[in-house]
């Protein structure tokens, strides 16, 4: 419970600060900038390298991986039907296609699943939600900001890319089953841990409530098919189709209903995508998705 007290008062404290003249205006940019150089790369140093290879990580993978595409493609050929913007276009693909899957979903499936939930909430994250930001999300992000197919800008964007970067590294120590000394380890853990309140107040500093926006619309459509569509997406094909059944199958889908992912509206807000849209995603999705998770699960204790 302290965990989303936590994220609604650090969205809170943000979104007050806008009004304390002492506060620097674009504030947000630096802290944006602190986690995208800090500490994601410290979560992904910490994680990855303890993460155990083997099939049962499928269906937790696939929830990052699917629901991104899906997202790619629902909000790709809308977007191109209708005549929107690129940059509307992707701001909604990383916001709908990209899942809070750690910050609001490693508390919440840890009180609902325990700690065993909570060991497929990370497999959910980290080579899933946090591998498709590095790489999937930051070529999307830099498709639509420039309009052009420059894949030489993409492809030295992801290689420079800190969060990448630090991911290659942690993929090879777990290559090789290494980790880093217990003092490493709890330095990471630590830088990666200020990533929910850094994160939290740089939105709530971005997000602009006006009931007179041409984004109201969007934002409705985004939420609508990051906390309705997606899960139900899921649910049908792991529960229905598949038959799936079991703790890491539940787990799944809860995970496939979390909010917007709070980094995926960084990244979309750092290259120009609709940065008021992609705050509106988390500063309100956040709150909704506290209603649509309990609709969720019911439905998977039910049926």
């Amino acid at each position: 419970m302290d965990n989303i007290v936590l994220l609604l008062l650090c969205l809170l404290i943000g979104f007050g600060l806008k009004y304390v003249s002492a506060f620097p205006k674009n504030g947000y940019i630096a802290l944006n900038q602190f986690i995208i150089y800090v500490a994601l790369p410290a979560l992904a140093l910490f994680y990855i390298p303890k993460i155990a290879i083997n099939s049962s990580l499928l269906f937790p993978l696939g929830v990052a991986w699917l629901g991104f595409f899906l997202s790619f493609i629902f909000f790709y050929f809308i977007g191109k039907r209708f005549g929107w913007s690129n940059k509307l276009i992707g701001c909604l693909i990383l916001t709908a296609g990209l899942g809070n899957t750690s910050f609001v979903g490693f508390p919440i499936i840890q009180a609902l699943y325990g700690e065993e939930g909570l060991r497929t909430a990370i497999i959910v994250d980290q080579p899933g939600s946090f591998v498709v930001l590095s790489t999937f999300g930051i070529i999307t992000a830099s498709f639509f900001s420039r309009g052009k197919p420059d894949f030489g800008y993409i492809f030295s964007k992801i290689l420079l890319f800190p969060p990448f970067i630090a991911f290659v590294l942690a993929c090879i120590m777990n290559a090789i089953q290494m980790d880093f000394s217990t003092e490493l380890q709890s330095v990471f853990q630590k830088l990666g841990n200020t990533i929910t309140p850094i994160a939290l107040v740089s939105v709530g500093l971005q997000l602009s409530i006006d009931r007179k926006s041409k984004h109201w619309g969007f934002l409705g459509l985004g939420l609508f098919f990051k906390l309705i569509i997606t899960p139900a997406i899921f649910y049908l094909l792991y529960k229905v189709l598949l038959h799936g059944k079991g703790l890491a199958i539940d787990v799944s889908v809860m995970e496939s209903a979390m909010p917007s992912m709070i980094a995926g509206a960084i990244l979309a807000s750092n290259y120009g995508l609709k940065p008021k849209l992609s705050s509106m995603m988390i500063g309100i999705g956040i709150p909704l998705s506290f209603i649509t998770l309990g609709f969720w699960y019911w439905i998977l204790t039910t049926f």
